[in-house]
Parts: structure tokens; C-alpha cells; sequence
């Protein structure tokens, strides 16, 4: 699937992967948030509710680009600097391009949706 990330009026091009994460992070959309730095490392924001996380492996190592669920906190982290393996850490999907407007410090406000 692939999606729109708008952060501060800057489109961000995305795609989800196949799986149950991400398919039922999909059935969220289209979501306002706001972004908050985490780490110097990814962007984190809450979501309406816990995703389903059936099938997913124990972790993941993410890398610039990352879209990811962390299961502990029930938030979605996008990853804008590579970072060690990382337990609970579930892959939903990867940003295509437009990774600087993400490094700039702060919060930023963020809508996702669905594109054909």
C-alpha cells in the first residue's frame, strides 16, 4: 500500500508492507498526528489504539527510512538514523524519499493516508 506522510505541508512518499501490523495500521487510516523526537534518532507518535501484532518477529534493527510499530509503547517511530536491534520493535513499512524534512528537530504535525 502506499501512503502519503504530509509533515508540516511537506509530502513525504511511503509504503506499507504485507502484514498484519500494517494492514491494521492501514484500517487507521487517514490519522493526524503530532511527531515528537525521540533519541535524536526517529520521529514517535501515539496512536488511537494497539495494533495487531500476530505474526511479527521478536524485533527489528532499523534503518533510515523505517516505519515502525514499537508493541511496549503501542507507537508508531519513524526512523530518520540507523539504530541497534531493538526488542518489541515491529517493520510496518519504509519512506521512499523526503527523509531531511524528518531530521529537523522538534515536533511536527503529521497526517497519513492511503494513495492508489
Amino acid at each position: 500500500m502506499n501512503l502519503l506522510l504530509m509533515v508540516d505541508g511537506v509530502p513525504i512518499p511511503a509504503s506499507l508492507y504485507d502484514n498484519v501490523p500494517a494492514r491494521d495500521l492501514a484500517k487507521l487510516l487517514p490519522l493526524e498526528l503530532t511527531l515528537d523526537d525521540y533519541a535524536s534518532a526517529e520521529k514517535i507518535a501515539d496512536l488511537p489504539r494497539q495494533l495487531d501484532t500476530t505474526g511479527a518477529p521478536a524485533g527489528f534493527k532499523p534503518s533510515e527510512g523505517d516505519i515502525t510499530y514499537y508493541a511496549p509503547w503501542g507507537n508508531l517511530a519513524i526512523f530518520y538514523r540507523d539504530q541497534p536491534f531493538a526488542q518489541g520493535l515491529v517493520s510496518l513499512g519504509r519512506i521512499e524519499s523526503g527523509i531531511q524534512t524528518l531530521k529537523a528537530g522538534g515536533k511536527r504535525t503529521a497526517t497519513i493516508e492511503a494513495i492508489e
